[in-house]
């Protein structure tokens, strides 16, 4: 397997990965419980659903502390088309294993979607009001800094439908330290990009359609354009949903989702820390 690296002021794109890091650990030294988690085996909730956004009493976030007294950076989770659904809260798990504050946002108001067409018409519901989308991701953010051991840095990271949404947030909402966008819809307008003044990670799929390689070229290009640095890579032999949900291609989804994980923590340190 070969890679093929471009490299620019402003971007990197890795399309292959020949190999894993070396080591997969948490911040306690055992075993990566990230992998776990976005392998299917998270194991039971740590955490706990609370109330924070006072415009949705439904909305119920999911709170997961690091052992200790902090002050600890945070992550705000955006999920997918489902909604806090246990892979999310076990993610969330994960991120305070690593010493993050994590806090999954629900924009569904307490609901979740079983099929596509269930999913699909939370989408469209929730994505026809992006100003409650911001004020939803704001109190997130509020609730953290209010509520929580935290240092006051916030990131966010978000999958699929949740990546879209935490490209909005950047554009849109208040400001923060961090954006991590896991195969989610772009744009390609570099004045649309103007008010974006950190760091953007992201990490796609070649085999993927929704966003297609194109659009990830142009999202970058536009990034240049604004002088926004970014971390983003382009994963060869996977499809949508690789990095959250290993277990549906092992053989080609770990070693990738390794590399992304790693490059996250890395870029989390770089922002956050």
């Amino acid at each position: 397997m070969t890679t093929k690296v471009l490299s620019g002021m402003f971007m990197t794109f890795i399309l292959s990965v020949i190999a894993a890091p070396a080591a997969w650990a948490d911040s306690a030294g055992g075993e990566d419980a990230m992998l776990q988690a976005i392998s299917g085996d998270g194991g039971e909730a740590a955490g706990r659903r609370v109330r924070y956004f006072d415009d949705d009493p439904e909305a119920s976030g999911y709170l997961a502390l690091p052992e200790g007294d902090g002050p600890f950076p945070a992550v705000i989770l955006i999920h997918e088309w489902n909604g806090v659904v246990e892979r999310i809260q076990q993610v969330a798990d994960a991120f305070a294993k690593q010493g993050y504050i994590a806090f999954a946002a629900d924009l569904y108001s307490g609901r979740t979607g079983s099929s596509r067409e269930e999913n699909m018409a939370l989408v469209r519901e929730v994505r026809a009001d992006e100003d409650r989308i911001i004020a939803n991701l704001d109190a997130a953010a509020e609730y953290v800094r209010e509520n929580t051991p935290s240092t006051g840095r916030v990131a966010t990271v978000g999958w699929c439908f949740g990546g879209g949404v935490a490209l909005s947030y950047a554009l849109g909402g208040e400001r923060h330290e961090g954006t991590a966008i896991f195969y989610g819809s772009l744009i390609d307008d570099p004045e649309a990009m103007q008010h974006v003044h950190h760091e953007i990670y992201g990490t796609f799929a070649r085999e993927d359609r929704s966003p297609a390689l194109e659009e990830v070229n142009a999202f970058v290009a536009a990034m240049r354009e604004a002088g926004i640095d970014n971390d983003v890579h382009i994963y060869d032999d996977v499809q949508h949903g690789f990095w959250l949900h290993v277990e549906r291609d092992p053989g080609h989804n770990r070693p990738a989702a390794e590399h992304a994980w790693q490059r996250l923590k890395d870029y989390l340190e770089r922002t956050l820390d």
